[in-house]
């Protein structure tokens, strides 16, 4: 293990790492409610943290924008404004932003600065701080809000480094992507690659997706909210809040107490077409019955209800088949704005990989195992994260006796309370 030396810049009771919703609360907290001594660390040229990254199109939070905010300032409350139900990619760092100016909390941050070690000192009871640009520090508490959706995922797909044309991932987007008149290929269907299909299909020549796993999918419901709709909302905010910190979802509606099979199956699928028509995975998944994600009849119930949707608004049957999911409803509640009926486009097309999977990309495009190739303009990777503890494996951190944090995580990452972990001081 390379060792840390003594010689540091600069000495801080804290140092936080990230600049997003955590990193930006947590400068907060530690410099104005404890009055401590900190600094914050952030590889962007900007706070935002996954939404200063990830702004490909159609990029919208799946929780409504009154609950996608801080809560710790009532006078934010009810300064901060917003006009549709789901806040956006644009708005939410608008707000991120905002609220860095507002409390001044950016001049306790180094941007454009990497954190690429951290290892606890038991002698001097400190962590021990490097950047990416040699500098080193010490500080009495650390704290990674790295962020659970920051590590780019890519598939080993042989050939990625030899196709000639324009390539992205998601989540590192770069600013003035022309989509007009290109083929454009997109690798994945999760909740990112729902986004990206329904927002760039209108704007391409041609779309191609490539899809492993056939997802369950409701309307989000995105609609701009009236003046005295907001009015009414920042009213409510007490009782909000509340229900926030006491419910299973923390999404700020009532959860259904009621079990799916306790009901006909006439009034059952009427619930469900009603949670359909208002829009939001989660409020479908968790406003309709409690038990959807518990009990497998309640779970097939629901299940079966997308999938008569996906019949009815997919046109061809056999693009219609590829897009129905037989396994369990049980990843995130997605929703979109117009997901499947995209498919009934004439310029967008469905590869099932894992019926042809991808053999190669070539310098033109990919290649699948019926020995096709799709020749593609522009490759987006929506094919998501290595989540939670991706950040943490990119970092060099050490606690007692010199163990690494990948080590001790070997197996999973594990936590208590989600804040702290065993080994690692402070």
């Amino acid at each position: 293990m390379e060792s840390l030396t003594q010689n540091t810049n600069f000495h801080f009771d804290a140092i936080v790492i990230g600049a997003g919703f955590g990193g930006l609360y947590s400068l907060y907290k530690l410099r104005n409610d404890l009055g401590l001594n900190v600094r914050g660390f952030e590889k962007g040229n900007g706070v935002g943290g996954t939404w200063y990254w990830n702004r490909y199109p159609g990029a919208l939070s799946d929780s409504e924008s009154y609950v996608y905010c801080y809560s710790f300032d009532k006078k934010l409350l009810q300064d901060w404004n917003f006009d549709t139900r789901y806040i956006r990619q644009p708005e939410v760092l608008t707000y991120l932003n905002h609220v860095a100016d507002r409390y001044n909390i950016r001049k306790d941050i180094e941007f454009n600065t990497d954190i690429t070690a951290a290892y606890y000192d038991e002698l001097h009871n400190i962590w021990k701080i490097r950047t990416d640009k040699g500098e080193q520090f010490t500080a009495t508490f650390l704290f990674t809000a790295l962020g659970l959706l920051a590590a780019a995922n890519y598939p080993n797909i042989k050939g990625r480094e030899t196709f000639k044309g324009e390539c992205y991932h998601t989540s590192a987007w770069p600013e003035h992507v022309v989509f007009d008149n290109k083929r454009v290929a997109v690798i994945g269907t999760g909740s990112t690659g729902v986004q990206v299909i329904t927002s760039i299909a209108p704007k391409v020549k041609h779309l191609t997706v490539f899809q492993r796993t056939p997802q369950y999918s409701v309307p989000v419901g995105q609609a701009p909210l009236s003046e005295e709709h907001v009015s009414q909302i920042k009213k409510d905010y007490d009782r909000t809040w509340e229900s926030v910190r006491n419910s299973l979802v923390a999404m700020g509606f009532e959860e259904s107490t009621t079990s799916a099979m306790t009901v006909s199956e006439e009034e059952r699928r009427d619930i469900y077409q009603k949670a359909w028509d208002a829009g939001g995975g989660f409020r479908f998944g968790f406003g309709t019955f409690c038990d959807t994600f518990t009990d497998p009849v309640a779970n097939e119930a629901a299940a079966s209800f997308i999938r008569s949707k996906i019949a009815n608004i997919v046109n061809d049957p056999e693009t219609a088949k590829k897009l129905t999911p037989y396994d369990l409803y049980a990843r995130r509640p997605l929703c979109d704005n117009g997901y499947y009926a995209t498919y009934n486009r004439k310029n967008v097309s469905l590869v099932d990989i894992k019926a042809t999977p991808i053999v190669e990309i070539t310098p033109m495009g990919i290649k699948t195992s019926d020995g096709i190739e799709h020749k593609v303009d522009l490759l987006i990777f929506a094919t998501g994260f290595d989540a939670v503890d991706g950040n943490y494996k990119r970092l060099d951190i050490r606690g007692r006796n010199g163990i690494s944090i990948k080590d001790h995580w070997k197996d999973g990452p594990t936590s208590y309370l989600g804040v702290t972990t065993a080994g690692f001081p402070n």
